[in-house]
């Protein structure tokens, strides 16, 4: 399976437009938006083009939107948000936590665990597992690249509980493309430039 991912868009329609040519001319499979992709409320043009484009999307809320603009989203567009579920897609499993551990929505480190801990009991055993969160792990790179956007000991420790081959998240624009591992699960920021994940 071919996977575009990115995050923190934050309301930039000319890098969507960007992202929807680039998964169609890679032939991705999925599009997964890693949260943050609205700026002020407004996420007009962030889901058109990769819908006109024919992909399918997955999207998590991240500190700048909340959980009920994804849902509508996910209705109007029928894309799915990820945030608290689980889906299959092929052999691969998805599961999710949007928001993050700072902002209007904040959610507690526990909230975090177990709203992981839900989706990952709902994935039927697949051959690949993929996380997707908008906050980062705490005690990674990617945490040491911002003084003040605080790294996840709930994300942390569902990966070292639930053990998935890759963790995708944003929320550190600092940190986007960085690449890093924990255990022997892949944690990857794709940034608002995007990257090209095969499973």
């Amino acid at each position: 399976m071919k996977i575009l991912a990115a995050g923190d868009l934050h309301g930039d329609t000319r890098q969507v437009k960007k992202l929807a040519e680039k998964a169609k001319k890679e032939k991705v499979d999925l599009v997964i938006l890693c949260g943050d992709i609205a700026q002020n409320d407004k996420v007009d043009g962030m889901i058109g083009p990769f819908i006109k484009n024919k992909k399918k999307v997955v999207v998590i809320p991240g500190n700048h939107e909340t959980v009920a603009t994804m849902d509508f989203l996910a209705e109007l567009y029928g894309i799915t948000n990820l945030h608290g579920y689980s889906m299959q897609l092929g052999g691969v499993g998805l599961f999710g936590c949007g928001l993050a551990n700072i902002g209007q929505e904040q959610l507690e480190e526990q909230e975090i665990f177990d709203i992981l801990k839900k989706g990952n009991t709902k994935l039927p055993k697949t051959k690949k597992k993929i996380m997707v969160t908008h906050v980062h792990p705490a005690g990674t790179l990617m945490e040491k690249l911002s003084s003040f956007i605080p790294g996840s000991s709930g994300v942390s420790e569902a990966v070292k509980k639930f053990k998935p081959d890759i963790l995708l998240c944003a929320h550190v624009h600092e940190a986007g493309g960085i690449e890093e591992k924990i255990g022997k699960t892949r944690i990857i920021n794709p940034g608002r430039d995007g990257k090209i994940i095969e499973v």
